[in-house]
């Protein structure tokens, strides 16, 4: 006689159980619900993720959770809300900014309401077609004096003499980036060789670490003048930079005193004419 098989009882729940259930994500913890709020963007939590419910507005209110604040004209489709909803970032943030990125979006007006409001802040990120001048930038810089890292990317109106301003300015910098064209403009207009820049990085910045010149016009000698005035330069990054040739006593210089170079391979073979790469090579000792 085999056995009777016994069907599962379903227990269905009424609606008015359902709704009266919270989900469980309510009851995480509210660090690890802001580590993960985090995770979502800026512009995420301002337009949706603050409006699911009283447990993550409070969160989303706490000014830790805006003391990283990355944003990019694509993550909103409207872009005259970009400068709206940074400045609403900032004022969350309640003075404990220390880490902003601003792409594609922005003015001096902006900026400075940024670093009014900013005193904490170390790292300044801002990329390509940012719209403010290098006069108005130093200006700006010289209220955020402990900043410790800048990155200039396609910024074609910043200047030698607005980077020595920045320099000054910031005697702890230990970061500094400066991208004449960006990474969407691999080729560049050939300008004339100027070390106007590599001098003013190496009078204004002798706490440097890391430096970045993409598409630069210095030479070998300016090269030289950033190896004495920033002694203590760990990675140099110098990819399409058109007149330098890293070779002999420059080259024995430059691998031997900095751990890490990433340049264009063609620089090591000869002194002949330059010919355009895409990518470079990361040198050690």
């Amino acid at each position: 006689m085999g056995r009777r098989k016994l069907k599962p009882k379903n227990k269905k729940l009424k609606i008015e159980e359902v709704i009266a259930t919270p989900p469980q994500w309510i009851d995480l913890p509210e660090n690890i619900t802001a580590n993960i709020l985090q995770r979502l963007g800026p512009v995420e939590v301002l337009q949706s993720a603050q409006r699911v419910c009283t447990t993550w507005w409070r969160v989303c209110l706490d000014p830790a959770m805006w003391r990283v604040i990355h944003m990019r004209q694509t993550d909103c489709w409207d872009k005259r809300m970009m400068p709206i909803m940074c400045r609403h970032a900032v004022d969350r943030s309640q003075g404990q900014l220390v880490d902003l990125s601003i792409n594609s979006f922005g003015d001096d007006n902006m900026l400075n309401y940024v670093v009014d409001r900013s005193s904490q802040l170390k790292r300044l990120t801002l990329h390509s077609r940012y719209f403010v001048d290098g006069k108005s930038l130093a200006e700006a810089i010289k209220k955020v004096p402990h900043l410790d890292e800048l990155h200039l990317n396609f910024s074609y109106l910043v200047f030698a003499s607005d980077i020595e301003t920045i320099g000054k300015a910031c005697p702890m910098l230990k970061s500094f980036s400066y991208n004449k064209r960006g990474p969407e403009h691999p080729y560049f207009f050939v300008r004339p060789s100027s070390n106007d820049c590599a001098l003013a990085i190496a009078k204004s910045m002798p706490n440097l670490r890391h430096l970045r010149l993409f598409a630069q016009s210095l030479n070998n000698e300016g090269l030289e003048a950033i190896f004495d005035g920033c002694p203590h330069l760990e990675s140099l990054d110098l990819r399409k930079c058109l007149y330098l040739r890293l070779c002999g006593a420059v080259a024995k210089r430059c691998f031997q005193q900095i751990k890490d170079v990433k340049c264009d391979i063609e620089w090591l073979k000869s002194d002949s004419d330059y010919e355009f790469y895409d990518c470079g090579d990361y040198f050690d000792d």
